[in-house]
């Protein structure tokens, strides 16, 4: 897999057992899946995602938002095909372009024109494995470079780009053009599978629209 060409690359063992460590003692009181506020203190630890995000957008870029997933054996759920279309703000602002507000778990979100996203990475540090069993992340590649997809045109879109599930291991990271295609099974054989997922963007916000941050 290569960014460039299928929109997503996985990177083993991005972050050291002792990242890992910090990151889940930081997040040791969520659970299930959870949009994160600012100020919870991971950015000391995310030096190689941003390193990666750097790489890939510019030296602008920085994570301007973090969600956390928990899958176990008694929160072991599904996700159907989609594409990310949100983004967190500190406050609601009416501007051209951004759209459909709505808010989650205390954070404004709206829908930005689609060239914003299009310049943004989706950035995904493994803080347990996700083997074959346990709902990796498939992906369709290719499927960033599609636009804005119809709900009616999804399936047909998938079979043309197939699948690939993102395998990894505690420590790996998987970066991903945020647009993709994506989804998540329910694990066959469901073990804890923790996941910090940050956004990340090069981009300044409009008409005094800020970025969450993390």
């Amino acid at each position: 897999m290569q960014l460039g060409r299928d929109g997503a690359e996985h990177f083993p063992g991005a972050l050291a057992s002792s990242e890992v460590s910090a990151i889940l003692e930081i997040l040791s009181d969520r659970a299930g899946s959870a949009r994160l506020a600012a100020g919870y203190g991971l950015s000391a630890f995310l030096a190689p995602a941003d390193r990666i995000a750097g790489r890939f957008l510019s030296s602008e870029a920085r994570a301007v938002g973090a969600k956390f997933f928990d899958k176990s054996a008694h929160r072991n759920w599904s996700l159907g095909w989609h594409q990310d279309r949100t983004i967190p703000v500190r406050e609601r602002r009416e501007v051209p372009g951004f759209c459909q507000w709505t808010v989650k778990s205390g954070i404004h979100h709206c829908v930005p024109p689609f060239e914003l996203l299009e310049r943004m990475l989706t950035l995904r540090i493994h803080l347990d494995a996700a083997g074959a069993d346990n709902a990796p992340l498939l992906i369709a590649p290719g499927s960033h470079r599609l636009g804005t997809l119809r709900e009616s045109d999804i399936a047909t879109v998938v079979s043309r780009c197939g699948i690939h599930a993102c395998l990894a291991k505690a420590g790996d990271l998987w970066a991903y053009a945020t647009p993709i295609l994506h989804a998540s099974a329910r694990a066959e054989s469901p073990a804890r599978r923790r996941v910090l997922q940050l956004l990340y963007s090069a981009d300044k916000l409009p008409g005094g629209l800020e970025w969450l941050g993390v």
